[in-house]
């Protein structure tokens, strides 16, 4: 049965067993497959794949290895995540990152969320918005549409957050405060008066700076509760140097 092997590096190992990481896997198989079906075969998904090497060379994923091939598989880099025609990836969550889509809004990206879409119609969306698809399903990333994805590996949301920033490399890009955590829209500065029969009476009396989203009118000020916010956000931007103005 002809075989070749395959070595993963960097977070590209996070799909292999422990005790298969840092060293080569070997893969078998029948008739004549690409590189593509035998990567995804040994369990990381075709939107993770950055280039592939044989000998030095770079080695198409559609292309069928011989047999004893050997090939080296780098993951994507950071820009390589999203469309190239896009200055800022924008994201569609599976219906288990609710947390995590409330914390990309708040940096300021276009975020897609609904906590009960089926996968077929989620990969669908996300081919026909250039969206990258975010997920904790690693088979929903080897749907042949889905063209741009990441398997997030932390299971916290706040560490979801920061690990999406720092492996998309996205700081320099965010836009805190710019969008509704609630439903993605984008916010607009609103005057007091305007919103003053929606506000509770000691909001009336102490706060004078309002924001309302265009899409679902919910309005927004920086209250007590604010400066925790702040020093969440700053977190999430630290690895990229920027700071919240």
């Amino acid at each position: 049965m002809p075989r070749i092997c395959l070595r993963f590096y960097a977070e590209l190992e996070d799909f292999l067993p422990p005790s298969r990481r840092g060293q080569a896997v070997e893969v078998s198989f029948r008739g004549p497959q690409t590189a593509k079906h035998l990567i995804e075969s040994a369990g990381v998904p075709h939107v993770e794949i950055g280039r592939v090497l044989r000998a030095g060379e770079t080695f198409p994923l559609d292309e069928v290895p011989e047999d004893g091939a050997c090939l080296e598989v780098c993951p994507r880099k950071p820009r390589e995540r999203w469309p190239a025609d896009q200055p800022a990836p924008r994201f569609a969550l599976d219906g288990h990152l609710g947390r995590l889509a409330s914390h990309l809004r708040l940096l300021g990206f276009d975020t897609w969320y609904c906590n009960s879409v089926e996968d077929a119609d989620l990969a669908a969306l996300a081919a026909r918005e250039g969206r990258v698809v975010l997920t904790r399903d690693q088979a929903l990333l080897k749907r042949k549409i889905v063209r741009y994805g990441y398997w997030v590996r932390a299971l916290e949301p706040r560490e979801q957050a920061t690990e999406v920033m720092a492996r998309f490399d996205v700081s320099g890009l965010a836009q805190p405060f710019s969008r509704c955590p609630r439903c993605n829209g984008l916010l607009r500065p609103v005057s007091k008066a305007e919103v003053i029969d929606r506000l509770e009476p000691l909001t009336r009396r102490y706060y004078d700076e309002f924001y309302r989203c265009d899409r679902c009118g919910q309005v927004y000020w920086r209250g007590s509760h604010f400066g925790k916010i702040v020093a969440m956000v700053e977190g999430w931007l630290k690895a990229g140097g920027e700071s919240v103005g």
